[in-house]
């Protein structure tokens, strides 16, 4: 599959989400329990890559600020706008001394030519992963993300994917979540719509992490409790008197 996809979605998601119902009665029960998932897609381009290599190894809270102080910094990242900060910036921002390196040797590939993002589009799913993982800081995952969300290709499975496995194991009732190789395999049959049945499982994570969140918060005690009718106001315990030490 080739060149950027349009986004999955509309009449293109709801035939991708019957195909797979009628091939996985796991992914069918969960689908119709959560519903479709929402659109998540980004622009191509050396921006959104840079902002795939920050989501890397870190929170949403964390990424989510970090990326706001580079925006504030710099507005659009560029090959150029990045190359001219110093590390002093960097580190002021967020950024990890690794991820500083990472950032700077993107920005010298894309300025330089090493990376051509652009040819990188008209290249099959495996030519283009194999071509960006050449990139220190850019691992599988995350060219399996770039080529999802901001490639539009309809059949990737970024396995590697804590949130991803995790849910795949709850679908699928497993005892424990697969490994990454073992969600490679089960994703086979889901072929060719693997970027679909990943946001339905994303989509089921979700869902279900904020169940148990509401559920939990429901169960706890309140933040005050009334106080027993016979208990002793603090101070007028027998044989202290109010205000004595």
């Amino acid at each position: 599959m080739t060149l950027v996809q349009k986004e999955i979605e509309g009449k293109a998601l709801a035939a991708a989400l019957r195909a797979l119902s009628r091939r996985d009665p796991d992914l069918a029960r969960a689908i119709k329990e959560v519903g479709a998932p929402p659109p998540r897609s980004r622009p191509a381009g050396f921006a959104s890559l840079l902002d795939i290599i920050l989501a890397q190894q870190v929170s949403t809270h964390s990424y989510r600020a970090i990326a706001q102080r580079l925006e504030a910094a710099i507005g659009a990242a560029t090959p150029l706008s990045i190359l001219g900060l110093e590390e002093m910036h960097f580190r002021a921002i967020g950024f990890s001394r690794q991820k500083v390196k990472y950032a700077r040797g993107l920005a010298e590939a894309a300025h330089g030519g090493a990376l051509d993002l652009d040819a990188i589009v008209a290249m099959p799913d495996d030519t283009a992963v194999a071509e960006l993982v050449k990139l220190k800081g850019v691992g599988r995952w995350t060219a399996e993300i770039y080529l999802m969300f901001c490639l539009g290709r309809p059949d990737i499975m970024p396995a590697g994917d804590l949130a991803l496995r995790e849910a795949a194991g709850l679908v699928k009732r497993k005892r424990k979540r697969p490994d990454e190789a073992a969600l490679r395999r089960m994703g086979e049959s889901w072929r060719p719509w693997r970027s679909v049945a990943a946001r339905v499982l994303w989509h089921y994570y979700a869902a279900k992490a904020k169940e148990a969140k509401t559920n939990a918060a429901a169960k706890a005690p309140g933040r005050t409790a009334r106080r027993p009718a016979n208990s002793k106001r603090r101070g007028k315990a027998k044989g202290v008197k109010k205000g004595t030490a």
